[in-house]
């Protein structure tokens, strides 16, 4: 029977794993969406922000800036750039004039699901490629995968 140090192997080759091949995922993603994507790229501080601010609607810049480890100063500059180009609106907040809630603008809404359907679709080509066991191995791998992501963005994680 394997011991604590075998499992401790174990947990230690999966994170090396996971870190070597989901940034090389992100890339393959990032890499089919320039291709087919009519819109210019974002710089992917603003890219980011945009989407940190689709799923959290209403953020404040100093929320922002700490979900995104920045400075204030500069996720002010990246939210200028975005509000410029039409893809980010600043809301007073009601009670307190000096903070503004942020926004996704209807084009930044329309441009973010367009990159997301073509990430899926790109992603639904590759997976018809492998075996059903490699898909049933992803498939149960899911609820694993989101949970790992939720204690990474938990306060204690």
């Amino acid at each position: 029977m394997p011991g604590p140090s075998a499992h401790h192997q174990d947990i230690d080759h999966v994170a090396s794993a996971l870190v070597a091949s989901l940034p090389a995922l992100h890339r393959g993603l990032e890499r089919q969406v320039t291709h087919g994507f009519p819109h210019p790229r974002l710089p992917d501080g603003q890219l980011a922000l945009l989407l940190l601010v689709e799923e959290r609607e209403g953020i404040t810049v100093r929320e922002t800036a700490e979900a995104l480890l920045m400075k204030p100063n500069n996720v002010s500059a990246l939210v200028s750039q975005l509000t410029g180009q039409g893809l980010l609106e600043r809301r007073p907040d009601a009670a307190d004039k000096r903070i503004a809630h942020l926004h996704p603008t209807a084009t930044a809404r329309e441009r973010l699901a367009e990159a997301r359907t073509l990430k899926e679709a790109h992603l639904t080509r590759v997976l018809h490629t492998l075996t059903e066991g490699e898909l049933d191995a992803l498939g149960a791998a899911l609820g694993a995968l989101a949970s790992l992501n939720r204690h990474l963005h938990s306060p204690s994680g």
